[in-house]
Order: structure tokens, then sequence, then C-alpha cells
């Protein structure tokens, strides 16, 4: 079931052509945390968020990156990533508040699953358009600003959920199965013909 329940969530859509991760490598989830175990709980208190607003990025993360046979976006520490992040940048800030007051407004939190995935896949749908945008030749990302603000908050905790699960041991490790930096004994030669 948890696997048709990924498959279904077409939300994640072409998750790596979402990244476009705003701000500096060293903020990466995996950075601080290296091959250390997520957290086995989210904090108390959101440095940002408050504390209903961190339900909902929370639901979104799940909805994103949903728990298969590999842990999800929840379970891996996403929504603290997520508010770690959102909390050092005020233009991040000021989206996400806007963008959270617009899910208030549809009734994001009151709807069932499915109903949720009808709300954000036409949001998912505008992301990804502008992804082929780049893909098209552009030499960047067309601006969250050009796209409508639903649309562009969803890019963002789209794309901060991509970053923090993928850089994050449970998505890097667990997920992807990068085996980490090894030492060779020695190289493997080479069994084609020149």
């Amino acid at each position: 079931m948890k696997h048709e329940r990924r498959e279904t969530l077409k939300i994640i859509g072409a998750i790596s052509s979402t990244c476009a991760f705003p701000f500096s490598a060293d903020e990466l989830y995996a950075q601080h945390q290296h091959a250390t175990p997520p957290p086995a709980q989210l904090p108390a208190k959101p440095a940002f968020f408050t504390p209903q607003e961190f339900a909902v990025i929370t639901r979104l993360a799940d909805l994103i990156i949903p728990e298969t046979n590999t842990p999800g976006a929840v379970r891996a520490g996403v929504p603290a990533y997520i508010d770690y992040v959102v909390s050092r940048n005020a233009e991040a800030q000021k989206l996400c508040r806007e963008g959270l007051a617009w899910l208030e407004k549809q009734g994001f939190s009151k709807m069932d699953e499915a109903a949720q995935i009808r709300l954000l896949t036409p949001l998912s749908n505008q992301v990804d358009e502008a992804s082929r945008w780049v893909r098209n030749d552009h030499p960047r990302p067309r601006p969250a600003a050009k796209l409508p603000l639903p649309a562009a908050f969803f890019r963002t905790i789209k794309s901060l959920t991509a970053d923090g699960y993928y850089t994050s041991q449970s998505g890097l490790v667990q997920d992807l199965k990068y085996p980490g930096n090894s030492v060779l004994a020695e190289f493997p030669t080479c069994v084609h013909e020149h």
C-alpha cells in the first residue's frame, strides 16, 4: 500500500529538476548530520513556524516524499530542516507565511488526503512547467516571483523537502543507497579493448 501511495502522489514529479536550492551549501542537512541517524523526533518548538504552520509543513513534506520501504521525509527530519532554513531567510519567511495563509483559506488542514492531492497537483504542474523552461536551454530557472504565489510557495517547499531528504542519512544512504566515500585497495582494471 505504501508503495502505491508513493506512486499515486505524483506531486513529487521530477524532484531533481525542481531542486533550486536558494541557500548556501553549508545549510544542507547532511553537512551537519553526516552519517548519524536522523533525529528520532521533531523539535518541541519550531524556530520560525507556529505549531499550526509546522503541522502543515510536516503534512506537505509527507505528501511530497511519503514513507515506503524507506523512511519518508517526516522520519528523515525534513520538517525541522525546512524550519531551520526558512528561519534564516527573510524572503523565504515571507513566501512561506503567505503560502501557508493561502493553504489555510483553502481549508487544507481539514481536507482528506485525496482532496489535499487535488489541491496541490495543479501547483506541482506549474512548478514542473517552470522546470521544463529551464531544461529547454534557458540559462536559469524562471524566478519564483513569476509564478503565482501558491505555486511559488509549493516550489520552495518541494525543493526544500527534496534537498533535506536527499542530503539526510535516510534519503542519501537508505533510499539512494549511497555507500559513502571509501578507499580502494587497488583500482579496477580496464576490461575493454582499445
